[in-house]
């Protein structure tokens, strides 16, 4: 964004923050122009949201930069977190007025694995995003074990049964590889598991009180922050890691590791990151959370309508305050390419995608796809009917809120109907996993059923 942009946005948020000072002091905010739904009657217009350094925040900060909270009569200021759990804990304790949040955050907080809160999701916002890094140690002996992977553009995906006599070899030697993901409930979690189990490499369970989920594990995982994954590789602390961007292309840039496989490559299209409220939150501010969904799916919108706009978003997020990744290292994976190891530079258009494919639609379907992995591993301690995992989705997962914001900006000429599904929050049956198992969330117990690796009823 030019300097005049930036220069613009600052005034407008300036000229926002005393207007609304103002109106807390007994100003009539009807006469004030350009704050539309001030007028209208937002419950909280000063706000302030969380968001780890990664380059799905996107939606959070284009939807600031680009004013299209002021255009809803919000100031909203967006701070960088620690990790995830401070993240969670901030938003429960009302410090956070929502967060740019891990899928399986709200919905593990709801069910009470560890903190216990109730959160709820109106906006989904991205699919895809991820991928799994090794060594360079461990990709060197990854195509020892298969040779056609010793070649500068090796076939893709890559599945992890090069890994299996590697991970058996470092296990009879009283030293299982490690690997790094984000969270307990991340998505990267679980289609890291995904991804080894795919190959019959046991990744662990949470069993009998094992927090660490290393129970019969093959492989343990362990939770590293995401700016610190290339850090923590580079020392040998960990032999690999599930992270998103830009902290793949980080480990090629630093020439520290090998990212193998895309988690589009594990699950096409599969969901990411969600924002999260309180549902106490929301039920004190329903207007204001409309709003902001408003602002969001704009923000979504403007990210997939070109790719001079994905530029100019990777020289917004490049800057400290947001991701503080070299801007480069952020267009490797947000332009529409993505780059295995130096020099193997993949057409990926898909990698990120925020507003194609109802992207930032709440769909029940995506909850219970990670509920069903939470059972697998033992998050869930005991089966549960079918019924369970639809009545809970729709606990979490919250379309009517997205709804309602959506249909406002299709009122105001702001967005299509068509862009909107005509869905009851159900997908169709999805085969497309590195596995080929099809999911279909209307029969979470089915599904479990066909994994070998993983726990089912």
């Amino acid at each position: 964004m030019n300097p005049k942009s930036n220069s613009r946005f600052s005034t407008r948020r300036q000229f926002l923050k005393t207007a609304v000072k103002g109106a807390m002091a007994g100003a009539a905010l009807g006469s004030l122009r350009g704050l539309p739904l001030l007028a209208a009657g937002v419950e909280k217009p000063v706000l302030k949201f969380g968001f780890i350094k990664l380059t799905d925040c996107a939606p959070l900060v284009i939807a600031r930069e680009n004013g299209y909270f002021e255009d809803e009569g919000l100031s909203v200021s967006l701070e960088a977190q620690a990790n995830w759990k401070i993240l969670l804990d901030r938003v429960i304790s009302g410090e956070l007025d929502g967060a740019h949040m891990l899928a399986g955050q709200p919905i593990a907080a709801t069910i009470g694995i560890g903190t216990k809160a109730s959160i709820i999701t109106p906006f989904s916002m991205d699919l895809n995003g991820n991928g799994i890094t090794v060594s360079n140690a461990i990709w060197k002996q990854m195509q020892e074990a298969e040779p056609k992977l010793n070649q500068p553009h090796p076939p893709h995906p890559i599945s992890a049964k090069a890994l299996v006599p590697i991970v058996q070899k470092y296990k009879d030697a009283g030293a299982p590889l490690k690997f790094g993901m984000v969270f307990p409930v991340s998505t990267h979690n679980y289609y890291l598991r995904y991804w080894l189990a795919a190959a019959g490499i046991s990744p662990g369970y949470y069993l009998n009180g094992d927090t660490t989920g290393t129970t019969n594990a093959d492989v343990l995982l362990s939770v590293t922050p995401p700016p610190q994954m290339p850090a923590t590789l580079a020392q040998g602390t960990i032999q690999g890691y599930c992270v998103g961007e830009p902290w793949n292309e980080q480990a090629v840039f630093k020439g520290i590791g090998v990212p193998v496989i895309t988690d589009y490559e594990i699950w096409r299209n599969n969901p990411e990151k969600v924002f999260g409220v309180t549902e106490n939150w929301a039920n004190q501010n329903s207007r204001t959370l409309t709003a902001v969904v408003k602002a969001l799916i704009r923000a979504g919108q403007w990210l997939d309508a070109s790719h001079d706009n994905r530029v100019k978003a990777c020289q917004i997020l490049s800057q400290p305050q947001y991701v503080g990744a070299d801007e480069k290292v952020i267009a490797n994976s947000m332009t529409g390419t993505f780059e295995y190891q130096k020099g193997d530079i993949q057409s990926l258009p898909d990698f990120n995608v925020f507003y194609r494919y109802y992207a930032t639609y709440p769909f029940y379907s995506d909850c219970i796809w990670f509920l069903t992995q939470m059972r697998r591993w033992g998050q869930i301690a005991a089966a549960r009917p079918d019924e369970w995992y639809t009545t809970t989705a729709k606990t979490v997962y919250r379309p009517d809120i997205y709804l309602k914001a959506a249909n406002a900006l299709i009122a105001s000429g702001k967005l299509k109907a068509e862009d909107v599904p005509r869905t009851d929050g159900f997908k169709a049956a999805d085969g497309n996993f590195i596995d080929t198992v099809t999911f279909d969330a209307r029969k979470p117990n089915e599904y479990l059923r066909q994994f070998k690796v993983g726990l089912k009823d």
